[in-house]
């Protein structure tokens, strides 16, 4: 009896040694000088260059409203080319790839399939792995804006989708892309 009194008494006072204190959050202070307005407004650009996209995350799926259907607006741009045998996303693309991530992670149900193509100078399989690599690349750059994986589809057509026939370097180029598709369209 006397064993189990003195367990208890060693377990309660581990127990207490082992309360934690409540942490208090961390102050963060504001050093960036005011209100930043344009990315209210979305008309100014940043020091890239590159254009702040506005979008409503109100807009229903009427052509009208739908920004990705809108010829004016950088979620038109739907394929990301690729060098010859790359799979890195250039740089002249991130506004693009950019502008993506942003639609998607306002839109938490929307979906997209990014659908790897190649040239058709390799064989079958290097193609196919070569598409999935490239489509896999894109979907890398979409997770590291913020973009869910549940909102990302991948696949590799290879040479099987060829957007045109080709028989020189200008031509090939147009075939070595990831076309961005959203599920419903």
């Amino acid at each position: 009896m006397n064993n189990k009194v003195w367990m208890s008494v060693a377990l309660a006072v581990f127990l207490v040694a082992c309360k934690s204190a409540p942490v208090t959050p961390a102050k963060v202070e504001d050093k960036s000088g005011g209100a930043n307005t344009s990315a209210s407004t979305g008309t100014d650009s940043d020091a890239n260059g590159i254009k702040e996209v506005n979008i409503d995350s109100n807009a229903n799926n009427s052509d009208a409203n739908n920004p990705l259907r809108d010829p004016n607006n950088i979620l038109s741009k739907r394929n990301i080319y690729f060098d010859y045998n790359s799979d890195a996303v250039k740089a002249e693309f991130r506004p693009v790839v950019e502008a993506h991530a942003q639609y998607l992670k306002t839109h938490q149900d929307a979906k997209v399939i990014l659908q790897g193509n190649t040239d058709e100078r390799g064989t079958r399989e290097y193609n196919l792995s070569l598409g999935q690599r490239r489509s896999v690349s894109v979907k890398k750059a979409l997770n590291l804006l913020g973009v869910q994986d549940q909102q990302i589809e991948t696949v590799s057509y290879g040479e099987e989708k060829a957007s045109v026939n080709c028989t020189d370097e200008d031509c090939f180029q147009q075939n070595r892309r990831v076309d961005v598709v959203y599920q419903g369209e």
